[in-house]
């Protein structure tokens, strides 16, 4: 019979009662270990974590009242609350034990034992002891979880009549728990919104737990959202809480579903549907309890028409859909984004500029910003570092040098922008279909079509 992984003391002043309980106990559990004095339980919770401890009532000859028991049943629920504690006890002290259970221990054993009884109270004990660590584990990720994200994020203020209308939206369905799909090309604040959503709900005490499913290999895909159980697969030493779990009242942020190949899509249809996840290596499932968000910068919708995207899947995630403009559409926002993104390095690097220089923001007002805002914040962080005067000048600016010019874009019809944006994506991915279809936005099938139609 393979014994079960667990960690059992034996606590008792009688060195006959310990040698018996540790021979029947040991038959079954991993680890036993004994002591006659009370006084040692300290020091075998500092080596190692106790599951259950068989704990004797009474200590001092002649003293059977079990104050002893009591006060070390006290200690050991103060320094590890998940170990469960049985007490043994003499017929006699019956009333004793049931009153100590209301105090926190778990079953009580008379003396002398049935072994068969003994193994099924302790092993119970084991189980207890696994699922409330199981939920301290879960209780102090979503505390931490929670604790870094406390910083109140509010979205900038925008002067772009399409931009505030999105923000008008988002604040409108953030208290409501429907399901919100968060559409825009890299860079347009998909995240941000995701945050602001969370933070205006009233989930927003609990956890947001961001996933880039567009990074997350496949093979670890069931593992990561869903969790597994110990001896699932070759690496699995211990239980582990998939990200649904970890983000069990609060949200999970989906970013990048567009990626997400269709075996796999059809996995997530399943716990959307059902609102419940099954750990691998596991037969139980659990129900699930967290708003859900996505995003992609793919387009999704011409994604369902060639099949690459489950449509019954894209029902279920976009009760609401958020069309997050490009910066090249709300040129209004540039400076107001600029200034903002100015105080805020200002502060990292300790520096103290007055402003942007007209010249510096007549060039950012001219440029297309093909990485939108994440490529306005980058530039503005790297001139706040190497600026030498007291305010942001044009020399200090550093666009990307595959900018696309608008003036250029305007000359060009609609399939050459499309060929050379294919082209420019291959070039800077050296070939790999993978990164540039990732790059451009689309999938690799959606990208073979393309340079199938341009003879690329």
């Amino acid at each position: 019979m393979r014994k079960t992984q667990a960690n059992i003391l034996i606590v008792d002043d009688d060195d006959d009662i310990l040698f018996s309980a540790k021979i029947a106990v040991k038959k079954y559990f991993t680890q036993v270990f004994t002591t006659n004095s009370p006084k040692k339980i300290q020091s075998f919770f500092s080596e190692q974590n106790i599951d259950v401890v068989l704990l004797d009532m009474n200590y001092r000859i002649g003293f059977e009242d079990g104050k002893e028991g009591l006060y070390w049943l006290k200690h050991i629920k103060e320094i590890s609350k998940e170990t469960t504690v049985i007490l043994m006890t003499a017929f006699g002290s019956v009333n004793l034990a049931v009153d100590a259970i209301k105090k926190g221990a778990t079953d009580f054993i008379l003396k002398p034992w049935d072994n068969d009884k003994l193994y099924a109270v302790v092993n119970a004990g084991v189980e207890l002891a696994r699922s409330k660590r199981k939920t301290t584990h879960l209780e102090t990720v979503q505390e931490q979880l929670t604790s870094n994200f406390q910083q109140k994020s509010t979205l900038i203020k925008s002067n772009s009549v399409t931009m505030n209308a999105v923000i008008k939206m988002a604040h409108k369905v953030a208290p409501t728990d429907a399901n919100i799909l968060i559409l825009g090309e890299n860079g347009t604040g998909k995240f941000v919104f995701a945050k602001e959503i969370h933070q205006q709900s009233e989930r927003n005490t609990k956890p947001f737990i961001h996933v880039d499913l567009g990074s997350l290999n496949e093979n670890l895909f069931e593992s990561e959202l869903f969790g597994y159980a110990k001896g699932a697969f070759t690496d699995a030493q211990k239980d582990s809480i998939g990200r649904f779990e970890i983000a069990k009242g609060g949200t999970i942020f989906l970013d990048e579903i567009g990626n997400l190949p269709l075996h796999l899509q059809a996995k997530l249809l399943t716990v959307i549907q059902e609102r419940k996840v099954t750990r691998l290596g596991e037969n139980t499932s659990r129900n699930i309890d967290c708003r859900i968000v996505c995003a992609t910068n793919a387009d999704i919708h011409k994604m369902v028409a060639n099949q690459d995207f489950r449509q019954d899947l894209l029902f279920r995630i976009n009760t609401i859909e958020l069309h997050l403009p490009a910066l090249r559409a709300r040129n209004e926002d540039i400076e107001i984004l600029a200034n903002h993104f100015l105080e805020k390095q200002q502060k990292k690097y300790k520096k103290d500029l007055k402003g942007i220089s007209k010249e510096a923001l007549k060039a950012l007002n001219n440029y297309h910003w093909p990485g939108n805002i994440r490529e306005l914040e980058h530039i503005i962080e790297r001139a706040v570092i190497i600026s030498e005067s007291d305010e942001i000048a044009l020399v200090d600016l550093h666009f990307s040098n595959k900018r696309f010019e608008k003036d250029i874009l305007i000359s060009l019809n609609l399939a050459e922008t499309e060929k050379m944006l294919v082209q420019k994506s291959i070039e800077k991915h050296q070939g790999n279909i993978s990164k540039a279809a990732k790059d451009l936005g689309v999938t690799r099938a959606a990208l073979y079509r393309r340079l199938e139609k341009f003879n690329l």
